[in-house]
């Protein structure tokens, strides 16, 4: 078998690994980080959980670093709090980006892990199932429940020969993105094997095993091999080490030959929109940021400190450096590369998200801005109007020395060999243990004012008959749902105030509407509906202004749990041309629906402003089928 099937078939509880078939999974480990887990510790209060049944859970603050006011930091005294109360690790604020801090400290090989962030997926690289959901499913599994999905295909794709000189993992992912864009992994886990792993480390791993998200994977996987065993050694603990390796067993295939890959970059505003950096070389450019968890990595940041070594980056570029933990700052600064950085111009942040989700660094409208990020989706970056392009350190230092894109190889200048400490500055102090039980039993949550409770939801009308208020198109993004951003994010805990920013990216005016649309509303979407980030604010906040039923071409696979976690129908159009069909402002009515969804997958959407009749399917199970007549997962639980 797969890696990935052999950890399945070590952790199924339920269900048969026939692709297609809602499997089971039983999880050891779980992430969460800031701008998503103070809604699952609102939920696991919701849940009325004494103590967390996982192997490990651990809280990271690592999104809303930003303390422009008080709500930031009511935030984090709230998941503080609540860490203590249910037994959950403490990562401080400042510690660094959760998955290369997980991956560090708590990641293990044949282990499985749900995260309330969809690069979860980034710990594939350490040959874990590593998988991004919504909070509610990791809510769920911090109280020992298993986590329900439906049985991915497994996507091997070989690697051979060696990557070239100014060419490393990020134009690996790239390179699969140009192949086969956003949807390409959808319903399919990506396996890594091959001889050409032997030339990627761990990190080099991470950094496409994270942007397996971006291709609309379940997850990434590689093997826990040599490589791995070398990772943990590094930040002493060999004992974590168990090898897996692959026996085939592959649902489709691929392979790629690392010495051919050259080095690409991501246009805006979309990561599958891909190029070879010399088709784009030229363009001027007016930001740089190195880091994030997409290039997390000890070698990311030496290489372009090493590119950088006695040079000024150019007067036009903001040369901005986000260092992704504490533990790889301090390994930078004691191999001498901070001062390299410094010395070349460049703007050191302190260990976080940052610009990557939009708390700070953004760029000046009509300005460029290179980033070594996963996601370029309008405006995720702070600016509406924003030009984010996607690359490696190497392309995006290039730039910053030369004020356009360049392609690396194309500088003039031999290709830095960078050599890394063999031993990890293992910081384990920003890292605070659970409470014993005893003591937890007296944890109160800290709750500021801006800590709201979870809205309470009604079940689903037998009948239903509302305006569209909104239609959009394609790859739309829950960054786009749900805005991050410095403006929004402090908020991420107080739905009612969220919900005023829901969709405000496409139309400013659709809050205001939702809100005053007394008999609730309908929204239609084009294909691959939601996709992006985890986060299931762009559930719960168009639900909380009354969103009853999305009909869509199709669903990215997060967003559609999450819409069934809170009791909105997720419905695909039998025939896609029926999108075309209808305008905003059609009423649509859907009857019968307390007997219809258990009966079966097909449902019947009338337009009763043209007299049309429209063939739509939901891929609900039965067990979701219950949440969404329920309101959701919660009221269900509450029943039971």
């Amino acid at each position: 078998m797969s890696v990935a099937r052999k950890l399945i078939e070590d952790h199924l509880v339920t269900g048969t690994m026939t692709p297609g078939e809602e499997i089971a999974l039983r999880v050891d480990q779980t992430l969460t980080q800031d701008a998503t887990g103070t809604l699952v510790m609102q939920e696991l209060e919701s849940l009325g959980l004494d103590r967390a049944r996982t192997e490990a859970s651990v809280q990271y603050v690592d999104h809303n670093l930003l303390q422009a006011d008080e709500k930031n930091a009511e935030d984090h005294a709230f998941l503080r709090s609540a860490c203590r109360k249910y037994g959950l690790w403490f990562s401080k604020p400042g510690n660094g980006v959760s998955h290369p801090t997980h991956m560090q400290r708590f990641g293990r090989p044949g282990r499985t892990m749900v995260g309330s962030d969809s690069h979860t997926c980034a710990a594939g690289s350490l040959g874990m199932l590593a998988i991004g959901v919504g909070g509610l499913e990791v809510a769920m599994a911090i109280a020992g429940e298993p986590l329900y999905l439906r049985m991915p295909r497994i996507w091997g794709v070989r690697l051979t020969g060696r990557l070239p000189d100014w060419v490393s993992a990020k134009d690996v992912v790239l390179e699969m993105l140009r192949r086969h864009g956003v949807k390409g992994g959808l319903n399919r886990i990506i396996e890594y094997h091959g001889p050409g792993l032997d030339t990627l480390t761990a990190m080099d791993r991470h950094v496409i095993a994270n942007m397996g998200a971006e291709l609309g994977a379940t997850t990434t996987v590689f093997p826990s091999d040599g490589a791995v065993r070398d990772f943990l050694r590094a930040e002493d603990r060999e004992e974590d080490f168990t090898e897996s390796l692959p026996d085939g067993g592959y649902d489709v295939e691929d392979e790629i030959d690392l010495s051919t890959v050259e080095p690409l970059i991501a246009r805006p505003s979309s990561p599958d929109n891909v190029v070879p950096v010399r088709e784009v070389a030229g363009t001027g450019v007016g930001q740089v940021v190195i880091g994030s968890s997409a290039n997390p990595g000890l070698r990311d940041f030496a290489i372009a400190a090493a590119m950088v070594r006695g040079r000024q980056t150019r007067d036009a570029v903001s040369f901005d450096v986000n260092p992704s933990s504490r533990q790889i700052f301090a390994d930078l600064t004691k191999m001498g590369a901070t001062l390299d950085l410094i010395g070349a111009g460049a703007r050191i942040h302190q260990a976080g998200c940052m610009g990557c989700i939009g708390m700070g660094q953004a760029p000046a409208v009509g300005h460029n801005s290179l980033r070594t990020f996963p996601r370029n989706f309008p405006g995720r970056s702070g600016t509406k109007e924003d030009r984010v392009w996607l690359c490696s350190p190497e392309t995006a230092t290039a730039a910053a020395l030369t004020g356009v894109i360049t392609d690396p190889r194309d500088l003039g200048i031999d290709y830095p060999r960078v050599t890394l400490p063999e031993h990890s500055s293992v910081n384990t102090d920003m890292l605070v243990p659970p409470l014993p039980p005893e003591e937890a039993a007296h944890e109160t949550l800290a709750k500021g004012p801006n800590i709201s409770s979870l809205p309470d939801f009604p079940e689903l009308p037998d009948r239903m008959e509302a305006p569209v208020l909104l239609k959009v198109g394609d790859n739309v993004s829950t960054d786009e749902i749900s805005p991050a951003g410095a403006r929004s994010l402090p908020f991420r805990s107080n739905v009612p105030k969220l919900a005023e920013f829901t969709y405000t990216q496409i139309d400013e005016d659709y809050p205001r509407r939702a809100r005053e649309t007394a008999e609730g509303h309908f929204l239609v979407g084009g294909d691959n509906y939601g996709q992006g980030s985890s986060r299931e604010h762009a559930a719960i906040t168009p639900r909380y202004l009354g969103l009853h039923a999305v009909l869509a071409k199709s669903f990215a696979r997060i967003h559609w749990q999450n819409l069934a976690n809170f009791g909105i129908l997720a419905l695909e159009f039998e025939n896609p041309d029926d999108y075309d069909r209808i305008d905003p402002g059609d009423v649509l009515s859907l009857e019968g629906l307390r007997e219809q969804l258990p009966s079966g997958p097909e449902l019947t959407v009338h337009n009763t402003t043209k007299n049309e009749d429209y063939h739509l399917r939901h891929r609900f199970s039965q067990r979701q089928v219950e949440a969404v007549l329920a309101g959701g997962r919660i009221p269900l639980l509450a029943r039971t």
